[in-house]
């Protein structure tokens, strides 16, 4: 019997009967970016994509399209990429920290509308906006009736992830084979920078990455279930919120944070990365524009 998840994939009565099933909504999200030359550059969306599809499997609820652009080439990000990445083409789908959280916001209001009691918006890029999620979560959660959790990758597993490592590497192969050359990598001793790939990437293990992966999905089922018995529904019934309200929100409640946000700085907070070279790729956003 056909059992399907992924939202692009479903007949209007299946998503009629999932909906009614487990009205969980999950919104995967990544960056296309190299990931050394092991990995394809999907490799963030990818993985969370794969993980919301085997935990609306095991545990009900659809899996919304991914969404392959996100935050970099920017700020903090470019600094980062100097160094490892170079001046390479990066191939990144890259939009800025204020373009992306807008969608995200448009995202949430758009499974509410459709009558999910729980919205888990799953981030495989990782990055100094992971730490401004919690913010507009609070924020969205104000004036949603559904659940809202909005969780970085790095949240459900316990794994150091370092970028395009042993991990990462083995989490892709886990869930996306094909998506894995471990023939690329290069040796110890050869002249980098990969392509952001870490010096560990040569110890990934696939059975490591599968392990992982089921434990990935057995924390990711515990937040849909927890949301789900959080869910009240209001007195009043469910209301769909025009866009224009939620332009307010955003003008009203998220804009005038965006400069306080840790993804809009051009530096870590207590040192990290020089700024990139006068002439570099990476200059050119460097300097963190007001949105």
């Amino acid at each position: 019997m056909r059992h399907e998840v992924r939202w692009e994939r479903m007949f209007p009565d299946e998503l009629d009967a999932a909906l009614a099933a487990c009205p969980v909504c999950y919104l995967p999200y990544g960056l296309c970016e190299p990931h050394g030359p092991q990995n394809a550059l999907g490799m963030d969306a990818l993985r969370a994509h794969a993980y919301a599809v085997r935990t609306a499997l095991a545990c009900g609820g659809i899996v919304a399209p991914p969404s392959y652009w996100h935050i970099h080439d920017f700020g903090i990000y470019a600094a980062w990429a100097e160094s490892r990445i170079g001046q390479a083409r990066s191939w990144l789908t890259a939009v800025p920290p204020w373009q992306w959280f807008k969608n995200l916001c448009y995202h949430v209001r758009g499974a509410d509308a459709l009558g999910f009691e729980a919205v888990i918006g799953l981030t495989g890029h990782a990055g100094p906006h992971a730490q401004d999620l919690a913010f507009v979560q609070d924020v969205l959660q104000r004036h949603f009736a559904a659940r809202i959790a909005l969780v970085p990758c790095t949240r459900i597993t316990d794994a150091p992830m370092a970028h395009a490592g042993a991990v990462e590497t083995a989490l892709l192969w886990a869930t996306e084979p094909d998506c894995v050359d471990v023939s690329r990598v290069p040796p110890p001793d050869a002249p980098g920078p990969h392509f952001a790939m870490a010096p560990d990437a040569g110890q990934a293990n696939r059975r490591e990455g599968e392990r992982l992966l089921d434990g990935i999905v057995s924390r990711l089922g515990g937040i849909a279930k927890a949301l789900l018995a959080d869910y009240r529904a209001p007195a009043a019934g469910r209301q769909t919120m025009p866009f224009a309200e939620l332009e307010r929100i955003w003008a009203a409640e998220i804009e005038p944070e965006l400069p306080n946000f840790y993804c809009m700085q051009q530096e870590r907070r207590g040192g990290g990365e020089p700024p990139p070279a006068e002439g570099s790729q990476w200059r050119l956003n460097w300097q963190v524009p007001a949105p």
